[in-house]
């Protein structure tokens, strides 16, 4: 499978496990995040088999636990199946903090797996053992803010991706209601324009908007050969079920929901209303 992510040895280290191929203080209060620059490799986290960044809520505070965001289909334990959901699993994640240029700071390490799937959005996110003020006051980092709000179509994007240490500049031409890999099942998907050519590796790399700085979305898949749902090959599903595809077409998917599904603490709570994660079935 491909999804735009692990290649060459990591899709191997994927394949061995999975078998298919691959609280801050009261008083903290919330300070606005920093608006990145567009279109550089700082802080984002190279991972053995893809990229990922340095991230934080729109409501993080400097002595919250940092956090990295990557694909679902990133997860080390394996791709989870279509409506799985992992929540806080216990992980020894590590990466590779990357600067503007591209060059490794530091290793940072990840000690939780807040939440991760593939059913809806393709998403891992991991908390880190440092602080976001750890990490500043170390590497100069500042995380990249997941924006609350659903990016527009038309709007300019950089795609940073730390394992191949290189940047595409692209456009999001429109919205997918249904994208449909093999069993996997993506909701309002981020459709790029025709000439966003990511390639494998590029999994997992945040998808910044080039006005604001802030992650719109997280790169995922592209379909490879122009077969119709199956394995790096997505197809769209429109609303009467009829599926088309696109070789060479590349897509993303939603991040803002995280946001959507904070409780009073920062931390997610998939019972908090208006959440837009999906839930682990019962």
């Amino acid at each position: 499978m491909r999804l735009r992510r692990a290649i060459a040895l990591g899709a191997a280290v994927i394949a061995a496990a999975t078998g298919i191929l691959a609280g801050p203080t009261p008083a903290a209060q919330a300070a606005p995040a920093p608006a990145l620059a567009a279109g550089t490799l700082a802080n984002t986290i190279k991972l053995s088999n893809c990229s990922a960044a340095l991230v934080r809520f729109p409501s993080s505070v400097s002595t919250d636990r940092a956090m990295m965001l990557t694909n679902g289909h990133c997860y080390e334990g394996g791709m989870p199946g279509a409506g799985v959901v992992i929540q806080n699993r216990t992980s020894s994640r590590t990466g590779s903090l990357l600067n503007s240029a591209g060059t490794a700071l530091g290793t940072v390490r990840a000690d939780r797996v807040i939440y991760a799937t593939m059913t809806g959005t393709d998403v891992t996110l991991y908390r880190l053992t440092s602080t976001f003020a750890t990490l500043s006051s170390n590497y100069g980092a500042t995380a990249y803010t997941i924006a609350s709000s659903r990016a527009t179509a038309g709007s300019s994007i950089t795609i940073p991706s730390s394992y191949w240490k290189r940047i595409w500049t692209c456009k999001i031409d429109s919205f997918v209601n249904k994208l449909r890999e093999d069993v996997w099942t993506w909701t309002d998907s981020i459709r790029y324009d025709a000439n966003c050519d990511t390639i494998h590796g590029t999994s997992g790399s945040p998808i910044v908007s080039a006005t604001s700085g802030q992650i719109v979305g997280i790169n995922n898949t592209g379909n490879d050969d122009g077969q119709m749902c199956t394995l790096n090959n997505p197809c769209e599903v429109d609303a009467n079920g009829t599926t088309h595809a696109y070789q060479g077409q590349s897509y993303g998917e939603q991040t803002y929901w995280f946001t959507t599904c904070l409780n009073s603490s920062r931390a997610i709570d998939l019972t908090v209303s208006g959440c837009l994660l999906t839930k682990p079935a019962r």
